[in-house]
């Protein structure tokens, strides 16, 4: 089970890329009208191996936060996607996928293996 973090304003970004510093974070953008993402989020929380020890997880809803959602996709320097997540250390996003290619495996492959 994921204990989701809500992302849904500037100041949480901000929140994000300062325990960035301490922990990884991940951000999953979902968009509550979209088949596919609410699939991607099924298998995220199937498949979770993380503790909150190791990993922050943080929700965004983008119907409802659209603002944050583009933002997020700026201050990170990817292409708003949704689904997408984005795996966030020391502030910079050093992992980002989208759709149905959305797996705990590779997050954790990169996690445990950073470039």
């Amino acid at each position: 089970m994921i204990d989701w973090h809500n992302l849904d304003s500037s100041e949480s970004i901000r929140t994000i890329i300062s325990q960035s510093e301490e922990k990884a974070v991940l951000i999953f953008k979902h968009s509550t009208r979209c088949p596919i993402s609410s699939m991607a989020k099924y298998r995220l929380e199937s498949d979770w191996d993380f503790s909150q020890e190791e990993l922050l997880p943080y929700y965004l809803d983008v119907i409802d936060s659209r603002p944050t959602s583009l933002e997020v996709a700026e201050v990170f320097h990817v292409h708003h996607e949704s689904p997408q997540v984005l795996l966030i250390k020391k502030g910079e996003c050093i992992f980002e996928s989208s759709h149905l290619d959305i797996n705990v495996k590779e997050l954790r492959e990169t996690y445990n293996n950073p470039a």
